[in-house]
């Protein structure tokens, strides 16, 4: 990127759009949502390239719809894969989280209203992948992220800081388990 900025040529920009509708289900979107509606626009930047025929082919793996929707919006193929490949996280993240709450709300220990959980299984349709493989990755990740907000890792993060803390005569074993537990079983997949 620095060699771009230095060298003076143009960064082109695609965006990605966030927003939560009137029943609070959160949309992810390359396609600006409707007017008058409140959201987060995320750019994403891409360098210049080179159009066909101008000694530079399209990268390998590109879809023809890929390059028509390029030449619809003015993006490159590559402004094209940068913001699906944004589009893709951040779907994934929103999926996440929303699989994570509805199996938390779901479980019976605390009460919730069948709004909110209308909202987050409406949330999860939205940005789940519909491919049966990546979907169970998805559910993996959720199931991880439940672990990691549990009580129990919140107890294993509070042990380490303690083992941590100034004046601690943990022995470094110690120190090392506990980490690696954390780690292990305490790291959300997603933020």
């Amino acid at each position: 990127m620095l060699a771009l900025a230095a060298s003076g040529a143009p960064v082109r920009a695609d965006s990605v759009y966030r927003w939560v509708d009137a029943e609070g289900v959160i949309h992810i979107s390359s396609t600006k949502p409707p007017s008058g509606v409140q959201a987060e626009r995320i750019e994403v930047r891409s360098s210049p390239s080179k159009r066909p025929g101008t000694g530079t082919s399209r990268p390998s793996g590109a879809s023809g719809g890929s390059a028509s929707s390029a030449s619809r919006s003015g993006a490159t193929p590559e402004q094209v894969a940068a913001r699906d490949e944004v589009l893709g996280s951040l779907r994934t993240r929103e999926c996440v989280i929303a699989l994570e709450a509805l199996d938390r709300l779901t479980s019976g220990t605390q009460p919730t209203s069948t709004t909110e959980i209308r909202r987050l299984q409406q949330t999860a349709e939205l940005n789940c992948s519909k491919d049966p493989a990546r979907r169970r990755e998805q559910e993996d990740m959720a199931a991880r992220l439940r672990v990691a907000n549990s009580p129990a890792c919140v107890e294993a993060r509070n042990q380490l800081a303690a083992l941590l803390a100034p004046g601690s005569k943990a022995a470094r074993e110690q120190v090392k388990a506990q980490q690696d537990f954390v780690d292990s079983y305490c790291s959300a997949p997603v933020r």
